[in-house]
């Protein structure tokens, strides 16, 4: 294991290397605190993490995954993960490593960066079973819902899909993806703006956005905008949401030629994308709390734990370490696994002091580049 610290804000470096930030590797990938309901709040927390953290992998849980991507947890312990290229849900048992594909989600149309994305569990799961998914199909990105079934035979335990919300723009890239359940029980999605940065300005369009929706895919009560399910805009690529202990909102970003960004999101925020790209002066804006180097970064999943936002590389192929004071860094992000494991896509906490983290180096033809994706158990601090 190597780790290394470097700046969060490299404003004066000459950039090395230039290029855009990356979900399929080399291709175009593409503040204040926030409570549920949409208050904002600059209560910061009462003391900041130690600037230094450690992280140990403890063991492979799982291998020969194909394209995962979204990763859920179950009542018992179990996990769900979703395949971006093949459209099913897989459940793994943890201790064992056993794989179970529970079936296939259809409707799923996958292309480039497009196909079987996020997946979140229904706040009432253990009435009414249902896993709530983001897909990209024929014609857009949209959010369903299936029940599931564990009494019915493997691959037959996923019923049909029930489109919660639906008209998320689509494209090769950028298509956004990650979903999660705040602590307001509402439904937050991150989208992208699809290669077409003038939507991530647009109200009115669905790209480029964190929305949130109700479990049935209403806009949520006290949303910025009225009858909008929009929540924060001017985004390129949001792929990364979590809340911390206070029930604020920070989520990952790809940048595009000069710096990814990790952002603590405020109701009706403007991000900046098209216009601004890492930290601006322009007052319209709302400058990220740390930034990367494109090569350094490409972030997707995000989590938080104990006061601190650990976030995976794509590009970078690293897992960051970002300890906070409120919605501020408290230190310069902390690189660990540099290389080591390759593109990681998902971390999740996974308990204590603990964090499960999903691999990502499947290309978009569904080939393997450091061999087969991997589910890891991480210990940090």
């Amino acid at each position: 294991m190597r780790s290394r610290i470097l700046p969060a804000v490299l404003v004066t470096t000459a950039l090395l290397v230039a290029g855009c930030s990356s979900d399929s590797g080399g291709a175009s990938d593409g503040g204040r605190s926030t409570a549920p309901g949409g208050t904002a709040t600059e209560t910061a927390s009462p003391a900041a993490p130690a600037a230094k953290g450690s992280v140990k992998v403890l063991r492979t849980v799982a291998e020969g995954l194909r394209t995962p991507w979204g990763l859920a947890p179950l009542p018992g312990g179990d996990l769900l993960v979703s395949s971006r290229d093949d459209a099913t849900l897989t459940r793994i048992d943890p201790k064992t490593g056993k794989k179970t594909e529970l079936g296939r989600i259809s409707g799923v149309s996958p292309a480039g960066e497009g196909g079987l994305l996020g997946i979140a569990l229904s706040p009432d799961f253990a009435s009414d079973h249902m896993v709530y998914a983001y897909f990209t199909s024929a014609s857009d990105n949209r959010i369903v819902r299936v029940r599931y079934d564990e009494n019915k035979p493997s691959g037959e335990r996923l019923g049909a899909p029930d489109t919660v919300f639906k008209g998320i723009p689509k494209g090769r890239i950028h298509n956004g993806g990650r979903i999660a359940f705040g602590p307001d029980g509402m439904l937050y999605a991150g989208t992208g703006e699809s290669g077409s940065g003038d939507l991530a300005q647009d109200r009115d369009s669905l790209g480029g956005k964190i929305l949130r929706l109700t479990p049935e895919g209403e806009p949520a009560p006290g949303n910025p905008f009225p009858r909008s399910p929009v929540y924060s805009y001017g985004h390129r690529n949001v792929q990364g949401l979590a809340w911390d202990s206070r029930q604020r909102l920070f989520a990952s970003e790809f940048g595009q030629d000069t710096w990814d960004e990790l952002n603590a999101i405020s109701p009706g925020g403007d991000y900046g994308w098209p216009d601004a790209e890492g930290k601006s002066d322009d007052k319209r804006f709302t400058s990220p709390l740390a930034q990367w180097h494109t090569d350094e970064a490409s972030p997707s999943g995000i989590a938080s734990v104990d006061g601190v936002i650990w976030m995976a590389g794509l590009r970078g192929e690293r897992l960051w370490r970002i300890p906070l004071r409120g919605t501020a860094a408290s230190a310069p992000p902390q690189a660990f696994l540099d290389g080591e494991y390759g593109r990681l896509r998902t971390v999740l906490p996974a308990g204590g002091d603990r964090l499960w983290l999903l691999t990502s180096n499947t290309d978009g033809r569904g080939n393997p580049k450091k061999g087969d994706d991997r589910l890891l158990e991480l210990r940090v601090s």
